[in-house]
C-alpha cells in the first residue's frame, strides 16, 4: 500500500507514534494503547497492518520504529494537525484547549491548497497553540516542570500530552506556552509557578507533562520515562 492510500485509522496511529517518538517515549504497543485509549488487541491488530503496509518495523526488543515512508507520512499529518490548531486559535478565535480534537477531524481531508492558505493566514507563527513546532526539527529543548528546583526561573515551552481533558485542566490552572515566572513550590503533590503576582498550581504528575526552560536547569534524568501516563489518570478527573 502506498502512503497516499493510508486509511484514516492508520494515519491516527502514525500520528500517535510520531508524538511518542518526539517525546522520547518508547514506541510500544502499551504506550500506543494508553495514548489512544484503546485495548491492547485492537492496537496489536493495527500495528500488524502498519507493518504490512510498510510504515513501521518491529525491533528486537519488540518496540516499533518508523520506516522512511512511515516517518515522512506521519510528519506530514502532524504538521497539518498543528497548523490547523494554530489557524483555529489565531484566526477563528477558538480557545486553545478546544482545538485538538477539532484538528483531528480536519487533518485527514486537508488539501494542499487549503494548507497553503492556512500557512499564509497564521503569518510567522512557528508552533501550535500548545507549543509544539509546526515544522519538524524546530523543537526547542526543555525539561519537565516537575524536575525544576524551587527558586528557578522558568518559561513554559509546551504541553507534551495534548489530551483535551488535560488541556482544559492546564488552561483552568492558568498555564500557557510562553508563561514566564519563578518556581515557587516543588512539593510532593503540587508544583507552583509565580508570575506577575499570580500563582499557578498544578499537580506534580501534570507537571511531568509540561516542558519548560529553567535557570538553573535541573540535571538530566538518567533515563527517559518508560511509560506514558494519561492526563486524566494523573490528576484524577
Amino acid at each position: 500500500m502506498s502512503e497516499e492510500q493510508a486509511t484514516v485509522a492508520e494515519e491516527e496511529y502514525l500520528e500517535t507514534i510520531f508524538w511518542l517518538e518526539e517525546a522520547s517515549l518508547p514506541i510500544t504497543g502499551a504506550n500506543i494503547a494508553r495514548a489512544m485509549q484503546l485495548s491492547a488487541p485492537t492496537v496489536h491488530e493495527m500495528v500488524g497492518r502498519l507493518e504490512t503496509d510498510g510504515y513501521v518495523t518491529r525491533k528486537g526488543d519488540k518496540s516499533l520504529a518508523f520506516t522512511d515512508s512511515g516517518h515522512r507520512h506521519a510528519a506530514g499529518i502532524v504538521r497539518r494537525h498543528r497548523l490547523i490548531e494554530r489557524f483555529l486559535t489565531d484566526v477563528l478565535g477558538i480557545p486553545w484547549d478546544e482545538v485538538h480534537e477539532e484538528a483531528e477531524r480536519i487533518e485527514h481531508a486537508m488539501s494542499p491548497v487549503l494548507e497553503e492558505r492556512m500557512l499564509a493566514a497564521i503569518g510567522d507563527a512557528r508552533t501550535c497553540p500548545h507549543g509544539h513546532p509546526i515544522v519538524e526539527g524546530a523543537r526547542e529543548p526543555g525539561v519537565p516542570l516537575a524536575d525544576v528546583s524551587e527558586g528557578a526561573s522558568v518559561r513554559v515551552l509546551r504541553f507534551e500530552n495534548e489530551a483535551e481533558d488535560l488541556l482544559h485542566y492546564l488552561k483552568d490552572a492558568g498555564l500557557h506556552p510562553g508563561l514566564e515566572g519563578t518556581l515557587a513550590e516543588a512539593g510532593d503533590d503540587e508544583v507552583a509557578i509565580e508570575a506577575g503576582g499570580e500563582r499557578y498550581v498544578v499537580t506534580r504528575s501534570v507537571a511531568e507533562t509540561v516542558a519548560v526552560v529553567a535557570d538553573p536547569s535541573p540535571p538530566p534524568r538518567t533515563a527517559p520515562p518508560g511509560q506514558l501516563v494519561l492526563g486524566k489518570e494523573r490528576y484524577g478527573r
